[in-house]
């Protein structure tokens, strides 16, 4: 699963998430995207879970990018623990997407294939997307 290999400070706040994306809103490197239309926060998992299924339904024909990287931490105290006593140990490595941020693209496929695969995708991840092409890349959400 994606996560650093170090970082400055072990544990960071969560912050805030908004406005909209942008950095990579664009295709940059494939034909076909995923774009996030509605903000949210996407975990190690969800994107190891998503590029399974993608690299799986295209059967490793063509190529794929992931655009995002999740670098930053989220805490969680253990179950059944009383409140206090500081925060939580790290439990998982989150990106917080913002809309029109691109999180997967793919080329080297016909554009049926590729869409079914994004789109298998798409059910993997917890927050809106749609799916783009080279064409119609240029509207900026």
């Amino acid at each position: 699963m994606l996560m650093p290999k170090r970082t400055k400070y072990r544990k960071v706040m969560k912050g805030r998430s908004r406005g909209k994306s942008f950095s990579a809103n664009k295709i940059e490197f494939g034909d076909f995207a995923l774009k996030a239309i509605s903000a949210g926060r996407i975990t190690s998992r969800q994107i190891e879970a998503a590029r399974i299924t993608m690299t799986r339904h295209i059967k490793r024909s063509g190529k794929t990018w992931i655009r995002v990287f999740p670098d930053k931490p989220l805490t969680a105290k253990p179950l059944e623990t009383r409140m206090g006593k500081g925060k939580g140990s790290v439990d998982k490595w989150v990106m917080n997407i913002k809309p029109g941020r691109i999180i997967f693209e793919m080329a080297g496929v016909e554009e049926e294939l590729a869409r079914e695969a994004l789109t298998l995708a798409l059910h993997k991840l917890p927050f809106q997307s749609k799916i783009i092409s080279q064409k119609d890349s240029n509207e900026v959400y």
